[in-house]
């Protein structure tokens, strides 16, 4: 009797404890940021964070309880050596996890959960994605905390007792007790008896996010997104009733003047559409950066219209891409591009010029197949895809695919005779990590931070050298060139996940189709807006970009939403609130922020993922 209850309880408090040591690996590793958090906060991360241990605990101990029980009823050892067996498979995937969490945590803002699975087909760019990670340290941490955790399961495994035959009456009190002892696994699961299972804002108990970050259980996280974003249909932004959350929204979209000035001295312009890799505003010059990185982009700014309040929609590529090519809000765990049943429902600036006679292409130097990207570009109707793979090998001379000034040197070569009018998007990719680059380093400095500045200032010295050669071109004059980033980066200074400095991105527009110079427009805007503010100057329809308002509209409701993991930022000439969507609070919220931004931000969250839910 008393053997069944040691081993049921030992085998869950061993997972328990792991996660404890998880949890303090997470809190070393990230030492900088917790070394802001006081002590009593560092307790109660592990306070706090011990119900979702408890709860992936009793979760990992289900099968074994179950095997406990058959153990019990037949007496036979190889019950329990399935257990071993299942405990020492499962522990290095508890492991692996943990670890990745370590690093994607530096780099992304948020606790490990479903988001890198959406990319697992394509392997190579997830690797280039954290080409940068200490390797090797990571590799040790593995090791040791697989080992620790596989010498404690043995240390455990080697005082069970094999069951012996009994009395009757002593193997029905057995057997009730590994159903007991099963049957109380709902409690840690459920994280108590509580009528709302447990989820994430029970960690939360902080102004801090890194706090409230580091109570999160790691594999729970997983599991929980997983779960949420495969099989849930309902909306979990329920802020508001669902008519003041509408009118809230289109409030803020209410067209407020009755005609806009005209940009262009050509009617139907060639359209270059650059989006540029992590273009953060940060370093760029012309918005206050430090002098020499950008120099030309921003040179490109005096030549035509800089806007220098735009925020992107979004922290991911794939987001960016749905908010400057469709006009469309960007969900927090998800993106509605993985979903190609959904885009295809989307609205697209690529078919809107076609329509009226545009021949539309899009060049990339990496794989479009990374995060679903090249279904939402067949169902925005482009005439012509470039990828990776249409480049020749030896050009492969970076770990993403071809470096900037390759992918534009195409471009130059594909367009010497063009269709015309064309509309041609170019997405760089050099700047992004790990941030290697074929030209000797501007900026002297082996950290992460200078490698970034210099893969920031070769992106620039490769559209310099773009725009160079296509002034010569006999296009150039009747071209509209569009220069904007995908999202922005927390370089330099590592924002914190939620800063607005992290969203905040360049908006230039250039070109010989320009009618006006050296003009600087400083409405707050997002990327969302732009469509509609193109498609308005060629004199072309946009009311179905109904998430978009127009950039030039001196009258329009300023202000750009973004959203980051699980949460929003919403920003006015008042200032900015950013909110956690978990722990249904603010993270930060300047003081001449009101009440009515808020609910306007919480409306535009739940209006805008009740659309995404519908498409």
């Amino acid at each position: 009797m008393k053997n069944i209850i040691a081993r049921s309880l030992a085998y869950f408090l061993f997972w328990t404890g792991f996660f404890l040591i998880c949890r303090a690996l997470f809190l070393s590793y990230q030492h900088a940021r917790a070394a802001e958090l006081t002590a009593a906060e560092l307790s109660k991360t592990f306070l706090y964070g011990l119900r979702m241990d408890a709860s992936f605990a009793a979760y990992l101990s289900v099968i074994p309880f179950l095997l406990f029980l058959n153990e019990a009823a037949f007496k036979k050892p190889v019950f329990l050596k399935v257990v071993s067996a299942y405990t020492l498979i499962l522990l290095p995937v508890m492991v692996l996890l943990v670890i990745s969490d370590l690093e994607l945590y530096s780099a992304w803002g948020f606790r490990l959960d479903s988001t890198p699975l959406q990319y697992l087909n394509t392997p190579a760019e997830m690797a280039a994605s954290v080409a940068s990670a200490p390797v090797f340290i990571l590799l040790l941490l593995f090791v040791l905390l697989w080992a620790a955790g596989a010498f404690a399961f043995m240390f455990v495994r080697n005082r069970w007792i094999f069951s012996t035959p009994k009395k009757r009456q002593h193997l029905v009190v057995e057997l009730v007790l590994s159903l007991l002892m099963l049957a109380l696994l709902v409690l840690p699961i459920r994280g108590g008896w509580q009528q709302i299972p447990l989820n994430q804002s029970d960690v939360y108990f902080s102004q801090k996010i890194f706090a409230n970050h580091a109570g999160v259980n790691v594999p729970w996280n997983v599991m929980h997104s997983l779960i949420k974003k495969n099989h849930s249909t309902r909306n979990p932004y329920l802020y508001l009733g669902e008519n003041q959350a509408s009118a809230l929204v289109q409030d803020l979209y209410t067209p407020k003047a009755d005609s806009v000035p005209s940009l262009l001295r050509v009617k139907k312009p060639n359209i270059l559409f650059i989006i540029m890799e992590s273009y953060t505003a940060k370093l760029v010059g012309a918005l206050g950066g430090p002098v020499g990185v950008t120099p030309n982009l921003d040179a490109l700014a005096r030549e035509g219209v800089l806007f220098s309040n735009i925020y992107a929609a979004g922290d991911r590529s794939e987001k960016g891409m749905v908010a400057l090519l469709s006009g469309y809000p960007v969900q927090t765990t998800t993106s509605i591009i993985k979903t190609p049943k959904k885009t295809e429902r989307l609205p697209q600036l690529a078919s809107e010029l076609k329509k009226v006679g545009y021949h539309t292409s899009y060049y990339y130097g990496g794989e479009l197949a990374f995060a679903n990207i090249k279904s939402y570009l067949i169902n925005g109707q482009y005439d012509f895809l470039m990828e990776k793979s249409d480049f020749p090998r030896e050009s492969y001379n970076s770990k993403w695919g071809v470096h900037d000034h390759i992918l534009f040197e195409k471009v130059l070569q594909d367009h010497q005779q063009p269709r015309q009018p064309f509309f041609t998007t170019v997405f760089t990719l050099s700047s992004h990590e790990p941030y290697d680059i074929p030209i000797p380093a501007k900026f002297r400095g082996r950290d992460e931070e200078t490698q970034f500045k210099n893969s920031f200032y070769y992106t620039d010295w490769a559209l310099g050298k773009f725009i160079a050669e296509a002034k010569k071109q006999p296009w150039w004059q009747n071209t509209l060139v569009v220069l904007i980033a995908d999202h922005g980066h927390p370089f330099p200074g590592r924002d914190q996940n939620d800063a607005p400095s992290k969203f905040r991105v360049p908006l230039v527009l250039a070109g010989g189709a320009l009618a006006v110079k050296d003009t600087v427009v400083t409405h707050i805007g997002s990327q969302t807006d732009l469509v509609p503010t193109l498609l308005q100057q060629l004199g072309l329809p946009h009311d179905h970009f109904a998430w978009s308002k127009n950039l030039l509209d001196a009258k329009a409701t300023p202000f750009a939403f973004y959203v980051f993991n699980d949460g929003f930022g919403m920003v006015t000439p008042q200032g900015t609130v950013t909110f956690d969507n978990v722990a249904k609070q603010p993270i930060q919220r300047d003081s001449a922020v009101s009440d009515l931004q808020v609910e306007q931000g919480k409306a535009y969250m739940q209006t805008s993922f009740a659309d995404f839910l519908k498409k």
